[in-house]
Parts: C-alpha cells; sequence; structure tokens
C-alpha cells in the first residue's frame, strides 16, 4: 500500500509513524509518507490516486475544502462538513472524499468521559467536525455553545449544518462545560483565554505538537480530564486505516508509535 499525508505543513505530523506501526502490526506491506503540497500538488495526488500510485491519502490543513472538490464522489458527511480529510478508491475506480475527523472526536470525547454541555471554540473545519460530532453523541443531551472571534462566520457555520449550539462571544467562559479547543491556539505555544479552562469540567485539545499545549498543561493542573490532541489523531487515524485496509487497527500500536515522536 502505498499511503501519504497532504498538507502544509506537515513535518509535525505523526501519521506517518502512527500508521507505519499498524501496517506493521496488521502485516501489511506498505508505506506511509508525508508530502508537503500546494494546491498543484493536491491535484498531482488526485491523479495518483486514480492512476493507482498512490492507494490512500490523508488531507490536513490548508487543503481540506480543496480535497472535497477535487473527489469524484463526496460521503454525506463531507456534503455536510463541504470538506474532506480522507481519500479512498472505490470499486469504480472513483476517487472518494471521506471525512474521519468526527469520528476523532468522539474518540477524543469518550477519553474525556464527562455528560456536560459542551463549549466548541473555532468556527473552521474541525469545529464543524466538533458541532456534528458533539450533536451525535451523548452530549446531545446538553446545551452546545460555539465562540469564535468572528460572529458572522460562526453564524453561517450554525445555518449550515442546522445547528441548535448558541453562539457565545469569544472569551466567555460557560461554568460546567466541556471545552472544546477547534482551534490552533497551542500550536505556538498561546494560552486559551483566560477563565475559560477555569470554568470547566473537562478539555479536548485538538493542536499538538512536541510536547504538551498550554491548555493541556493547565487542565492537568486543574485535575479535570483532558484529552489531547493526539487523541483526536489517533480517532480519526483508526477509522481512515479500517477505510483503506478493511482492517481494524489496534488503538494501542497507533498511539504508542504517536507518543514516541518528538
Amino acid at each position: 500500500m502505498r499511503l501519504v499525508v497532504l498538507g502544509d505543513p506537515v513535518s509535525h505530523s505523526r501519521s506517518p509513524a502512527m500508521h507505519t506501526a499498524a501496517l506493521s502490526a496488521a502485516g501489511i506491506p506498505g508505506q506511509y509518507l508525508a508530502r508537503r503540497v500546494d494546491a498543484d500538488g493536491m491535484q498531482l495526488a488526485a491523479r495518483e490516486m486514480r492512476d493507482g500510485v498512490l492507494t490512500g491519502a490523508n488531507i490536513t490543513t490548508p487543503h481540506k475544502h480543496l480535497a472535497a472538490e477535487l473527489a469524484d464522489r463526496c460521503s454525506d458527511l463531507v456534503g455536510r462538513l463541504g470538506a474532506a480529510n480522507t481519500w479512498w478508491i472505490d470499486q469504480d475506480a472513483a476517487l472518494v472524499a471521506e471525512n474521519t475527523d468526527v469520528a476523532g472526536v468522539k474518540y477524543a470525547f469518550d477519553q474525556v468521559n464527562v455528560s456536560a454541555p459542551t463549549l466548541i471554540l473555532g468556527a473552521g473545519g474541525a469545529g464543524a467536525a466538533a458541532l456534528v460530532a458533539v450533536e451525535e453523541g451523548p452530549q446531545a443531551d446538553h446545551h452546545v455553545y460555539l465562540s469564535t472571534r468572528n460572529e458572522d462566520r460562526a453564524r453561517v457555520l450554525l445555518d449550515r449544518l442546522g445547528s441548535a449550539a448558541r453562539f457565545v462571544a469569544w472569551e466567555t467562559p460557560i461554568p460546567g462545560a466541556v471545552v472544546v479547543n477547534a482551534t490552533r491556539l497551542g500550536m505556538a505555544g498561546e494560552s486559551l483565554p483566560h477563565g475559560l479552562l477555569e470554568e470547566a469540567v473537562g478539555l479536548v485539545d485538538m493542536p499538538y505538537g512536541d510536547r504538551p499545549t498550554p491548555a493541556v498543561s493547565r487542565a492537568l493542573q486543574l485535575g479535570i480530564p483532558c484529552s489531547p490532541g493526539v487523541d483526536m489523531l489517533l480517532g480519526q487515524a483508526v477509522a481512515a486505516f479500517t477505510i483503506w485496509t478493511g482492517v481494524v487497527p489496534n488503538p494501542t500500536v497507533m498511539s504508542e508509535a504517536a507518543r514516541h515522536v518528538l
């Protein structure tokens, strides 16, 4: 199998280590590489998928919307979100776009294992995936809030998804909520707005890097359940690997590989 992650940047990605370990554990010959690409590189990769040069691909920032546009067919979930993070080829040799980010968010929530209202930060692709995951999961019994600096963008997302979530102004704490950081805050050492975690009962943090983000460190200080970004990465990776191979990988194998990447 010839698998790849496409994006810019991708040097920080732990996907190659995770999927390489999963292939080895499953006894499937193949390789998984990281490829930094622009829009032209995405079009080339799409051709390589159709020509059989590539078996499957993950797509990350900033190409998830383009990944949906370049596909021959999109899943219902991609159609709803307008973004894809996984490519595969179906039996008709069509390039199919899928989104496994929702599965990743659900996995991360399972690690926090707290039933409470949810405060989602960010109205981009990750925020959209979080909204769908929350409204399809046990958290749907509680209020959901969406917070971003751009209220217009947030309301466009809520309308497009038909979401019942409530918009709240940026930096507004929701007492007793699980905070979902669906922004890039933390990738370069940034902290979340003060007060959000202090009022929270849990954290799902999507950014990840070589060390814990300030949000994860603060959650640990506060003693609240916390899911670091690698958990979401693991959940979506398990779903993607299953699509490509028909084999459900061992999450522990993938998790250990991800956590050992510096």
